[in-house]
């Protein structure tokens, strides 16, 4: 059973998202405050992260931020929530260290696939690293994949969402200018990861 570390400041909020967790076959602990997450892992390493970006005294971006910082934690995927969009500003300077995000009040089902999503993919990243290692690909050319990987497939979700609100935004221009800046660097990123990617997948297969 995988496990979940919900980190949220609202009772009520946490008391919906426990019982969605569990609906789903997870095993979910609660933190409150960033600072309560980072003490609980010091000692308990969960399999996924879901992370309030409200949040006081430090918001949830500070906290994202300890938690990558760190060598034990870095690695954990984290999702966040919101109750509004994360902005352009925001996606580009924490995009590097998320999975996703969910935007509250969001369903059972739409949880949980968020969550399925992430931990397919990385079940799916790790059985072709597990598989090139054993046909004695590079290290370096296996981590690189595997990083590609992921990036691809996050910034592929993150480029859906910003379209979409593209074309729904039309209510602030200063907004539309903001998004519209943040495809163009994302579509240019990932046609270069793409592109990279398909390169180091022929390397892999044919080593």
């Amino acid at each position: 059973m995988n496990t979940i570390l919900l980190i949220d400041d609202n009772i009520y909020v946490v008391e919906v998202f426990l019982e969605m967790l569990r609906q789903g076959g997870y095993l979910a602990s609660v933190a409150n405050t960033g600072e309560e997450c980072l003490k609980i892992l010091k000692n308990v390493v969960p399999d996924l992260i879901l992370l309030d970006i409200m949040m006081e005294p430090i918001d949830g971006w500070e906290t994202l931020e300890k938690i990558k910082g760190e060598i034990t934690t870095a690695q954990i995927p984290v999702i966040m929530l919101t109750s509004k969009h994360v902005t352009p500003a925001e996606m580009e300077k924490y995009g590097k260290y998320i999975e996703d995000y969910v935007l509250k009040p969001v369903t059972n089902i739409q949880l949980c696939n968020v969550i399925e999503h992430v931990f397919q993919r990385q079940q799916t990243i790790q059985s072709a690293v597990d598989q090139a290692m054993r046909r004695g690909v590079h290290f370096g050319i296996v981590r690189e994949y595997a990083l590609l990987s992921r990036s691809v497939d996050i910034n592929k979700r993150f480029l859906d969402i910003f379209k979409t609100r593209y074309i729904l935004d039309n209510s602030n221009i200063d907004t539309i200018d903001s998004i519209g800046q943040t495809l163009e660097k994302l579509d240019t990123t990932l046609k270069f990861q793409k592109t990279r990617l398909q390169l180091i997948e022929k390397e892999i297969k044919t080593t």
